[in-house]
């Protein structure tokens, strides 16, 4: 057995021992019933509206996830993404990574209104999108876990933290891990946390390149399967269409399982970002390979990566404020 086998297979073991998240943080402490006196419904509350929302359209759980990956690897878990430019901010909105795609504000704002009927300037809209990723996930059949509270909203964004931290669909595989590790985020974080992709769309302008140009050459990416590829040129042509929305898992495309993986290892997966976890590296290759047998070890893995990015550089204390509308800082 190789020492990379070896490595990986402790890695999967632990994966199996109960969930004891530590709630200590760069930023202070998190911890779950943070709101247990001062809006012991809020989760009940943000279940509640986010259920109604995606019983109305499955897609708005991937979407409500995608912001909490968005949020967190710019600036940290603080909201930043949700406000809009104003004053001297410029929002995180217009940036490559989220233009035409980041969706699901007006939910949020939904969610952040009740809450704010029932506990008014108690619930931060970083912890509020914390308990929507986690609700959206299990909406849609994935694992549960405790969410961490006692975030604080950012007065800030950064576009240009939007721009350079967010991973791309068409990064290397170096590119990509180095991304998650200035995070403080490791291979097995990634490769579990990719799995989000088992749920959810991308458009057509999120992979052409594979189907047309993979590395500058006028050739297709020969690690995308023919056949796969000839249906996806249907409704993805060389120009146009860049809208047009594919399933990330075409197998099970709402529900939240293991499908994301079996299809990597089927030459099916649709963006390069995600294909790349077979190809270029070995540890990755190895976890692909665990989660694709075994949707336990997926569904144990998931909430550890999730909690632990969802304790990146958060405001605790006096930091930052308590947002009574997501979209703006307080007056």
């Amino acid at each position: 057995m190789s020492q990379l086998t070896s490595f990986l297979l402790v890695l999967s073991l632990c994966a199996f021992a109960p969930l004891c998240f530590s709630s200590k943080t760069k930023g202070g402490n998190l911890y779950p019933q943070f709101y247990d006196h001062s809006c012991p419904k809020a989760q009940e509350i943000v279940r509640s509206v986010l259920a109604k929302a995606v019983a109305k359209e499955a897609r708005m759980a991937a979407s409500i996830l995608r912001l909490h990956f968005h949020d967190c690897f710019v600036q940290g878990c603080d909201a930043s993404l949700l406000l809009d430019s104003s004053g001297s901010i410029v929002s995180e909105k217009g940036s490559v990574p989220n233009k035409n795609s980041a969706r699901g504000f007006d939910v949020l704002d939904e969610i952040k209104s009740a809450l704010e009927k029932e506990c008014p300037r108690t619930v931060s809209c970083a912890d509020l999108l914390a308990i929507a990723a986690k609700e959206s996930t299990v909406l849609r059949g994935g694992p549960s876990w405790e969410v961490l509270l006692g975030r604080r909203d950012s007065r800030t964004a950064s576009l240009s933290g939007s721009n350079n931290n967010i991973p791309a669909p068409n990064n290397t595989f170096p590119t990509i891990l180095t991304k998650f590790k200035r995070q403080g985020l490791d291979i097995v974080d990634l490769v579990a946390l990719l799995g989000s992709h088992t749920i959810g769309n991308a458009r057509c302008t999120s992979f052409r390149q594979r189907l047309y140009n993979q590395s500058g050459n006028g050739q297709p990416d020969y690690t995308l399967d023919q056949s796969y590829a000839a249906q996806l040129k249907t409704r993805c042509p060389k120009s146009g269409g860049d809208q047009n929305l594919f399933f990330l898992d075409y197998v099970s495309p709402t529900k939240f399982d293991n499908n994301y993986y079996k299809n990597i290892l089927a030459s099916k997966g649709l963006l390069n970002s995600d294909q790349v976890l077979l190809t270029k590296n070995e540890g990755s290759r190895e976890l692909v390979k665990q989660y694709a047998e075994n949707s336990q070890l997926f569904f144990e893995q998931f909430p550890k990566s999730i909690v632990k990015m969802g304790n990146i550089s958060p405001l605790t204390g006096s930091r930052g404020e308590i947002r009574t509308n997501c979209r703006k800082i307080n007056s």
